[in-house]
């Protein structure tokens, strides 16, 4: 036995040798290479949302659809094209890699952005323009409509590729096994998310401006004009680049693992330390590394145990992967499913994200949007920035100021744990929806009593201030430097090397769950209280519903996801990290070491 686990543990430290030496070849250039990758990504967002932020206003003021359709359009379109990343992440791991699957789909994105220009540049692809006196418009013909869903296709397409890699891609260009290097990783999270702020900063803003007040059809082409410049950028440093090659998608092993368990479930679990009595393999040129065992998920194990049916290659391998899996394809496939409960926390959390999206313009345009005494009216989507803005400036003093500080008191590299961080988010989401309670209530208030103005097919304009919404957009941006920064970093540190585009598409996946789900919440609600005694809560004239209940009912979904996070919390178990093998590996080279004099 103990020649079993000294050969074991010897072949263990040459792989992760090989690993290592693998990665001294690759000529990592860090920082770099990021003002092309992150001027391609702030570009591509900047086309990107240039166009999305607004397309609620596009849709019920130029293709003259009412609140809630658009609402959903809006919804499944967002749902739709976060889920596909799934399908991108899949095509990049298996067959294209990451720099082709992003420099394809931004070109695909451009195409998608300029078929959206079009419907307002050309008049036969959008309906007449409504009369502003007229209570009744003509909607979009089914040609019209065919043409705008084109576009929409086209951007999904785009973003199934770029979202789940251009965040791994960017990761891939700093060295793991460097402490320069898994400095640079922390860091690029915190500026990424920085910059993609900027970029949606810009949009909300000049993009949304100039659509609003100036011209659809301009406002609309710049966006296409900057994707195509975030296209060529990205191609710019094509020979700077570390460029991971395909090496087969892994969600064959998560599928192997679950269909060898089932085969294998009458089977008992052997007695002993499993991890020497379950068949451990992992293949000499890996790109992931040897995972410890954990004792969480057990029936799992059964995928491992090695029968007299199963056959062996002469390098060790399975015959037959469907029949047997190694423990390190059934720790690979822990790591996924430890993550599950937290991401559907977290596809809670983002609802109160998602109001100040969709419903805040609405709330918007019955508002009081000029600022002071002058004309300029802010665009109903432009408050967004207000997000944004406290999302930048905190990511700023939390990578600078906070972490550094932290960190002298907990030893800890991130100054809290990653699931600290993405707790102190999803509560302040509490009293983010309790303030947006309180200020719709307000708004409706002065809207019925107060009344500065109509809006046509809406209703009274109230003479709150529309930057009464101030506060609660702080707070969810402060909310989302926390949990989303921190969602993020936890599925990149805690996936095993080969399913970081998984991690990447996962975060999307959790969104496309919120938008599925906020469109689900909002019809529910829309047709049950259609015929309550309190009246619709969510009508075409918010004045004349209680849109503030929707708020309350929000904030009491939101307590219960934070005791289901803490709960999840608690129970979850992190990866081992690099430098805690490398400790156990260099143990077990001296015990290797020590037998080998002792035969001499």
């Amino acid at each position: 036995m103990m020649e079993r686990e000294t050969g074991t543990k010897t072949m263990e430290i040459n792989e992760k040798k090989e690993s290592i030496e693998n990665n001294e070849k690759l000529n990592y250039r860090g920082w770099k290479v990021m003002p092309y990758i992150i001027g391609n990504e702030t570009f591509e967002k900047l086309g990107a949302i240039g166009t999305l932020s607004n397309l609620l206003v596009y849709l019920t003021t130029v293709f003259n659809l009412d609140n809630i359709t658009a609402n959903n359009i809006i919804n499944i379109f967002n749902g739709s094209t976060n889920l596909a990343t799934l399908i991108g992440a899949f095509l990049s791991d298996a067959y294209f890699g990451r720099y082709n699957t992003i420099a394809v789909s931004t070109i695909v994105s451009f195409l998608g952005l300029l078929a959206i220009q079009l419907t307002s540049a050309i008049k036969n692809l959008h309906p007449p323009q409504c009369g502003k006196e007229s209570s009744i418009c003509k909607g979009p013909t089914v040609g019209q409509m065919a043409f705008l869903v084109f576009g929409f296709v086209l951007l999904l397409i785009g973003a199934a590729g770029v979202r789940p890699c251009n965040m791994a891609f960017g990761a891939d260009q700093f060295n793991p096994n460097t402490e320069s290097g898994k400095k640079g990783i922390n860091s690029f999270f915190n500026w990424y998310f920085f910059t993609f702020t900027f970029a949606q900063m810009v949009s909300v803003t000049v993009i949304v401006y100039i659509q609003s007040n100036v011209s659809w059809t301009l406002g609309l082409g710049i966006p296409a004009a900057l994707m195509l410049f975030s296209s060529l950028l990205f191609l710019m440093g094509s020979k700077l680049y570390v460029k991971v090659k395909p090496s087969g998608s892994p969600v064959t092993n998560i599928l192997q693992v679950i269909v060898v368990a089932i085969k294998k479930r009458r089977i008992k679990l052997p007695a002993q330390d499993p991890v020497y009595s379950l068949f451990n393999y992992l293949p000499p040129n890996s790109v992931n590394s040897k995972l410890p065992y954990t004792y969480q998920f057990r029936l799992l194990d059964k995928a491992a145990i090695l029968t007299p049916r199963d056959k062996l290659n002469p390098d060790g391998s399975a015959a037959e992967p469907w029949n047997l899996c190694s423990i390190q394809q059934v720790e690979e496939v822990k790591c996924l499913l430890r993550v599950l409960p937290i991401w559907f926390s977290c596809v809670l959390y983002s609802l109160a994200n998602a109001q100040q999206h969709t419903i805040l313009v609405f709330q918007a345009l019955q508002s009081n949007r000029q600022l002071g005494h002058s004309k300029f009216q802010i665009p109903a989507a432009s408050y967004f920035i207000f997000n944004m803005l406290s999302t930048s400036i905190w990511l700023g003093i939390y990578d600078r100021i906070v972490v550094p500080y932290v960190r002298r008191f907990t030893g800890k590299e991130g100054g809290i744990t990653i699931l600290q961080r993405m707790g102190i988010g999803m509560f302040l989401t509490i009293p983010t929806l309790l303030v947006s309670a309180v200020v719709e209530e307000r708004r409706r208030t002065l809207a019925l009593t107060t009344p500065i103005g109509i809006l046509p097919r809406k209703g009274a304009i109230s003479s709150m201030s529309g930057l009464v919404f101030i506060p609660q957009l702080v707070l969810a941006g402060v909310a989302d430097a926390f949990t989303y920064v921190g969602q993020v970093e936890l599925y990149y540190k805690n996936f095993p090397e080969n399913m970081r585009t998984i991690a990447g598409s996962l975060f999307f996946c959790g969104l496309a769950g919120t938008s599925y789900l906020n469109t689900f919440l909002i019809s529910v609600v829309h047709k049950t209280t259609a015929k309550s005694s309190t009246g619709n809560w969510i009508p075409e004239d918010l004045n004349t519903g209680r849109l503030d209940y929707f708020y309350y009912m929000l904030t009491a979904l939101e307590v219960l996801n934070l005791g289901f996070f803490l709960l999840c919390s608690k129970w979850y178990k992190y990866k081992e990290t690099g430098s805690n093998s490398s400790i156990e590996l260099n143990e077990v080279s001296k015990q290797s070491e020590t037998s080998e004099a002792n035969v001499a």
